[in-house]
Parts: C-alpha cells; structure tokens; sequence
C-alpha cells in the first residue's frame, strides 16, 4: 500500500519542476531578449517548433473527444441542446466584450499625440491581405476536402463538422457502434499521452517565444504604446473576474478564483507562447477531469476558439479607437458600432492562432473604414504582447462557458469538482486521462452525471 501512495506523490514532483522550469524559462527568454535582441529573434523557430507540436494534437484530440461524447448519449437532442445554448451565451458575451471595450477605449481616448511614420503605413494592406475570406468563404471552409483532411490539415470547426457526423453515426448503429467506441477510447488515451510527452519541451519552447517577441519589439515600442497595453491589460482583466466571475457565480454557483487556480498551468502556458490555442488540448482534458460531461466539453470547448472570443473582441474595439485616435479622424459613436459589429462577424474563425486578431482588425478596416487602414502599422510592434492578452482572455472565458454550459444542462458533477477545487482530486499530468474506470465509461457518462448533478444542487 505504501509503495502505491509514494507513486502519485512522485509524478506530482514531476509535473511540478516541469512548470517551474517553464517559469525560469520564460524569465531567461526576456532577459536574452533585451539583453541581445537579435540572438532573442534567431530563438523564434524553438517557439513555432513547440507550438507546432502542440497543434499536431488538436485535431486528433477533439475528434476523439466529440465522437466518444456524441456517440455515447442517447437522444441527439441533447447534442442540440449543448450546441444552442453555447452559441446563444457566445454571442452574448461576444457583444458584453464590444461594449466594455467602447466604454473603456471612449474615456482612455488612446491614440491621440501619436504620429505615424511613412514606414508603418505598408503594414496594415500587408495585415489586410492574410484576412480576405468573406462569409460565404468562411462557411464554405468548414467543410473538408475529404472525410480524413480535416484531422490532418489542423482546421479545427471543419475536425469539429466530421466528429459530429462520426458520432451522430455511432449514435445511430447502437451496440453495433459499440466497439468503434471502445477503440477510439484506447486512441484518445495514446492521443493524451504523447501530449504530455510534449509537454516536457516546454521550457525549450517557452524561452524561444518569449525571446524572440521581447528581441522584436524592444523598450522604445513598449513606452511608446504603454497607455494602449495597460488599457488593454486592465480591461482584460475587469472582464474576466467582473464579468466572467460574477455570471459564473449568479448562474452555476462557482467560485472563478477556483477555477483559474485549477487552470494555472494552462495560463502559465499561454504566456509562455501568445496562444490560447497552445492550451486547448489541456483545456479539454481538465474539464473532463472537473466534472463536465464529455458531450459538453467536445461541443464547448472546440465551438468556443472559434466563436468564443471575449478578448479578440476587446482587442478589436480598443484597437479601432486607438488607431482613429492616431490617425486624428476619430470615430462617433455610431461608426464605432457599425464597425464593430463587422469586426465581430469577421473575427469568427480567427480562434487562439498568434497574429489572427492583427489580420482581422486589418481586414475589417480595410472593409469598412479604408482609410483607417495605414494606421495598423501602429498596432504591429506590440501585437505579441496583446495576443497573450487577447489569449489568456479567450481561453478563461472558454472555461467559464464549458461549466456553466455543464450546469445549465444538468451535465456537471458538482461532488467531483469539489474534489478536484479542494486538491483531493489531483489531475493526472501523465496521461491526461483518469486512472481507473472513469475513461471507461463514456458510453454511460451522459446520463449518469444527469441523474447525480439534480441532487447536489
């Protein structure tokens, strides 16, 4: 017995060094990158390679996910369900972050004194050009080439389209579909685990990043553009513990200190690389681990990085103001509306990938208010360090949104995340998937957290 306990102690410590070294990275990264600039950016590949790593896993990781979800429940009404209600919250909360952020940008008024150079005014066609997709282009690309693309080209609404056929179809073959399941079960667990082999790189990753931003944008950027980034900064962070905090506390009952803590690696994570999608893998593993059903963490969660986007759309209101301001053509109120309600629709796709929202603010200048355009060039030098921003934003309005998803449906187990809130149900950070029989048992999940949650609240 005693050689049973010391094991789980032993892969804790593991774990633990693991983000520590994560955290001397990131510090060395920054002091390499002011100390010797040029030597921080030629560090850039040790970043995308990691990166790179990570979103090898995603697509694997949210097929299996939402096929062993869908194709375990019962009723697919139940998927429909889930689906309408996370739409409906995100475009809820995707006008509540345009509106705080044309509340904050209108008394900050950032911009104003700053003059644009001739050498800024290419960047914003440069940004404009890699945002080009209309609607029906976005719409038409979330169908993939074939039934086997879209696990490998990353995409992951079009990964999300073929689960939700993969599992609808299982769903309807019953206990034929039965073993399908049982060996995309085994596959989700080799999935997890060569992610947390990944996940030992880390550090390496975590220091050419941070490297790499801090050589590329140097201390005059930084002191130059300081009233949009702590503007920006603070906004962030009022949204995620006043607005987040209190609809998850009015509405599912949850403390949002507990859920960030629990989530802290993930954050650590983002910082360390400027995307939110770098964490996704993690982020679905965790609230499985919480208590969310698998049905609503495969439908949330991948829904969500592409339409969730609570920081993207603060980046993108503040950023409007901020180069109007600028460029002394500053905007009514009514413009700023109608501009970023276009922003808003065009920013959906645009999920968790460095440098997407830079593209999309271009892009929606360029369709909306052309003249603004020149003025992007301001933006680029400090885009990086409002993307951790924009990011960490993202990913804990995802995670406010899969609980309260789970407790509005009645698929969160409220006695498990207990457990896990008080420590006395520890993550498993060496396979990502519980021990025991808890990854077993997806084909009951569903309807067994709905018959326990009822009695805890």
């Amino acid at each position: 017995m005693a050689s049973n306990g010391a094991a789980p102690a032993k892969r804790r410590d593991r774990t633990h060094y693991l983000y520590i070294a994560v955290i001397v990275a990131v510090a060395a990264g920054i002091l390499v990158g002011f100390v010797a600039p040029d030597v921080g950016k030629a560090l850039k590949p040790l970043g995308t390679g990691f990166i790179n790593l990570i979103k090898m896993m995603i697509s694997p990781i949210i097929f299996c996910t939402i096929v062993l979800g869908v194709g375990s429940v019962r009723k697919a009404a139940k998927v429909g369900r889930v689906g309408g209600l996370a739409l409906a919250y995100f475009m809820v909360m995707s006008v509540v972050a345009l509106v705080i952020g044309l509340i904050v940008g209108n008394v900050l008024h950032p911009g104003e004194g700053l003059q644009i150079t001739e050498s800024l005014r290419g960047s914003g066609a440069e940004q404009a050009s890699e945002e080009s997709k209309t609607t029906t282009e976005f719409l038409l690309g979330i169908i993939p080439s074939t039934l086997v693309s879209a696990l490998t080209e990353g995409e992951v609404l079009q990964t999300l389209l073929v689960a939700l056929l993969a599992g609808f179809a299982l769903q309807g073959m019953g206990e034929k579909g039965q073993p399908i399941l049982r060996g995309i079960e085994h596959i989700q667990r080799l999935v997890f685990k060569i992610l947390a082999m990944v996940m030992w790189v880390a550090p390496i990753g975590a220091f050419g990043a941070i490297a790499a931003v801090v050589g590329a944008t140097g201390v005059d950027a930084l002191k130059g553009l300081a009233v949009i980034m702590l503007g920006f900064y603070t906004t962030c962070v009022v949204f995620i513990f006043a607005v987040l905090g209190t609809v998850l506390w009015l509405f599912a009952r949850v403390n949002i200190f507990s859920l960030l803590r629990y989530l802290g690696r993930e954050f650590l994570l983002i910082v360390s690389t400027s995307s939110s999608e770098a964490a996704l893998p993690r982020l679905i593993a965790k609230m499985e681990h919480l208590g969310v059903s698998k049905p609503v963490v495969g439908i949330t969660v991948p829904t969500g990085y592409s339409f969730n986007l609570d920081g993207t759309m603060i980046y993108l209101t503040m950023s409007s103001l901020f180069i109007a301001s600028a460029l002394g053509d500053p905007l009514s109120i009514g413009e700023q509306i109608g501009l970023l309600l276009f922003m808003m629709v065009a920013s959906k796709g645009a999920a968790g990938v460095s440098g997407a929202g830079l593209a999309t603010l271009a892009g929606g200048l360029q369709s909306h208010r052309p003249e603004l355009l020149d003025g992007v060039g301001l933006i680029v030098g400090i885009d990086r360090f409002m993307s951790e921003a924009r990011a960490l934003t993202n990913f804990a309005g995802n995670a406010v949104a899969t609980v309260l998803i789970g407790s509005w449906t009645k698929e969160l187990d409220r006695a498990q995340m207990q457990q896990v809130f008080t420590g006395n149900s520890p993550f498993n950070e060496q396979s990502f998937v519980d021990d025991g029989d808890a990854a077993d048992s997806a084909s009951g999940e569903g309807g067994a957290t709905e018959e326990k949650v009822p009695e805890k609240v």
